[in-house]
């Protein structure tokens, strides 16, 4: 799929339309009265501005000509009183928006991270994790701003437009319709550049995606580009990325800024008729000195807005684009998710039927096809065969982090009753299920957080009897810190067999009535598994357990093994009985043994 490339641009699955705006409008409306306050200030900030021309004007037309000091004095108190008024309402606009701007982050991002979290396999399947993080941290940061004080500067601008104009034009209504005769010139303007505009901030938009991505993949993978040497190829693709960033970058800067460039231009267009008009009129005394100096400091007031206006229209065009990913975002469907009918699945007691079980993870590509499998409570059943063979996706079925394309997948339950898994709820299920997969994620914080994930109300010892049990006691005791010892995001500073022990200790801590281990000692060396095999016998007595090993020596004493090949179970025994048929079991177990210098047995 083309979309989980860094180096593909995302495209929108729809053009931008209202609606996107109707439903951010949510975020907005639980804070109106905050917002209503803060408009009002603001308000009151314009008007206590536009006040202080209406006093240049009479100082110049009255208190000079007259030398009026005491109507000087009072002027002077008054500008400065409308000055202090003025500060003080943006100052406490300024506090309030920014608390509401931030709640606003604080809800998008909590509700785009929620969906996040109940989102199938498939969608982190098909996309790198830089396109995610970038969707989540910077487009929400982006767009709260439009939302909170976007959407107020807009309306304020607007009022602030009427108050210039209903001033300007108490003060000389002439010149003031000099003002106004650019303004069709600037909309004409606005109207043609916006499609323009449009695209190129999504492409900018898609170019940062693409470069987040592929950082996002680099930091990764950072040991194996280092043990390959790869650092001067990945800095190549890195300035390829960069590159169009920037220019991606420039071409929309350049677009934007026509905007703003059009607004400069009018407005000194404006001012040099507004100039020509009045000193002609004041030499027939039509307007006054004061007058003229007035509906200057107008006319930069009245432009001020306009551009503004400008601006959040770049910033409005700009957010949209990332408004609409958002949305995409939280419009991705949950496939696996509870049925509307689905009920909590009772205490299950280890028994567990595959009826007719077909799926495959791309359209009329089948992994599994009507594989049928009884398994018994207490029952240790071992999965192996080749690579690509279906292992890993029956547990990922059983766990149902995927649908099935046919068939279904039956709990026996404590209570007798049995309950096809795609009508009970997937928390009920899984807090059931103790599953280890390949991938031995180790989260920033101490070990034994890391342990305690799989059982967060376990105590301290509950934590240090589910690591003595799988032999994890005695390295971490030899930790700086022993347990409250910090490892970094996916354990830098741990081995690879000690990440395992660490994610089989927060299995077992669980305590499931179904273990699943996907590969679960592949890290592990030879003497630590043989210790751990131990734990193990005593853990697995009474439990249903489904083992996936690479090393089928670790698997020999399972009650089950099942050979998966062809899309279904190609042979089914103990390790005695695969091995006396001599078939697929008996080939690889053998080549095996040889290659290690094993007995065959």
């Amino acid at each position: 799929m083309a979309r989980n490339k860094f180096d593909v641009d995302e495209r929108l699955e729809s053009p931008f339309d209202i609606r996107h705006l109707k439903r951010a409008w949510k975020y907005i409306r639980v804070r109106g009265k905050k917002m209503l306050l803060a408009m009002l200030l603001s308000v009151l900030a314009s008007l206590a501005s536009l006040y202080t021309p209406k006093i240049t004007q009479r100082v110049l037309d009255e208190v000079v000509p007259n030398a009026d000091y005491a109507l000087l004095a009072r002027m002077g108190i008054a500008f400065a009183a409308l000055i202090v008024v003025s500060i003080f309402c943006t100052l406490a606009r300024s506090r309030i928006m920014a608390h509401v701007s931030q709640e606003i982050i604080y809800d998008i991002r909590r509700d785009l991270f929620a969906h996040l979290q109940r989102l199938p396999f498939t969608y982190y399947d098909s996309r790198p994790a830089g396109k995610i993080l970038v969707r989540v941290i910077n487009y929400v940061n982006s767009v709260s701003d439009m939302l909170s004080n976007g959407i107020i500067n807009v309306i304020l601008e607007i009022i602030n437009i009427i108050f210039i104009i209903v001033f300007m034009f108490t003060t000389e209504a002439r010149l003031a319709a000099i003002v106004l005769a650019g303004m069709p010139l600037f909309i004409a303007i606005v109207l043609i550049l916006k499609p323009r505009q449009r695209h190129a901030w999504q492409n900018q938009s898609n170019k940062n995606s693409n470069y987040n991505a592929y950082l996002a993949e680099s930091i990764d993978g950072v040991r194996v580009s280092q043990i390959f040497a790869r650092q001067e190829v990945n800095r190549s693709i890195m300035a390829r990325l960069a590159d169009a960033c920037r220019a991606a970058w420039m071409k929309t800067v350049f677009v934007s800024n026509s905007v703003w460039y059009s607004s400069d231009m009018i407005t000194q267009l404006v001012f040099t008729f507004l100039y020509i008009a009045g000193v002609y009129w004041m030499g027939g005394a039509i307007v006054s000195f004061g007058v003229i100096l007035a509906m200057g400091q107008y006319v930069n007031r009245f432009w001020q807005p306009i551009t503004s206006l400008a601006n959040i229209y770049n910033s409005f065009i700009n957010n949209t684009a990332y408004l609409e990913r958002i949305f995409e975002t939280m419009d991705e469907p949950v496939t696996v998710d509870d049925a509307p009918d689905a009920t909590d699945l009772p205490p299950i007691s280890g028994e567990v039927d595959f009826e007719n079980v077909t799926f495959g993870y791309e359209e009329g590509i089948h992994v599994l096809e009507n594989l049928n499998l009884h398994v018994k409570h207490g029952e240790s059943i071992a999965l192996v065969g080749p690579t690509g063979a279906g292992k890993s996706t029956v547990v990922n079925l059983l766990c149902r982090f995927y649908n099935l394309n046919g068939g279904r997948i039956l709990m026996h339950c404590e209570d007798g009753s049995v309950h096809d898994i795609s009508r009970v709820t997937l928390h009920s299920l899984r807090t059931q299920l103790g599953i280890m997969l390949q991938d031995s994620f180790i989260f920033s914080g101490t070990l034994a957080e890391n342990i305690r994930y799989g059982k967060l109300d376990a105590t301290d010892e509950q934590i240090r009897a589910a690591a003595k049990v799988v032999r994890a006691d005695d390295f971490i005791r030899e930790m700086p810190q022993a347990y409250e010892t910090i490892v970094n995001e996916r354990g830098g500073r741990l081995s690879q067999g000690q990440k395992q022990l660490i994610s089989f200790a927060r299995t077992l801590l669980s305590d499931p009535k179904i273990l699943i281990l996907d590969e679960a000692t592949s890290s592990i060396d030879t003497k630590t598994e043989r210790l751990l095999q131990e734990g193990l016998q005593a853990l697995l007595k009474g439990r249903t357990s489904f083992i996936i090993a690479h090393r089928l020596s670790t698997i020999k004493n399972c009650d089950r093994i099942l050979y998966i090949s062809n899309k279904g179970i190609a042979e089914s025994g103990s390790h005695e009985e695969l091995m006396q048929k001599k078939g697929a079991y008996w080939e690889l177990y053998t080549a095996q043994a040889r290659e290690q210098g094993a007995e065959i047995s």
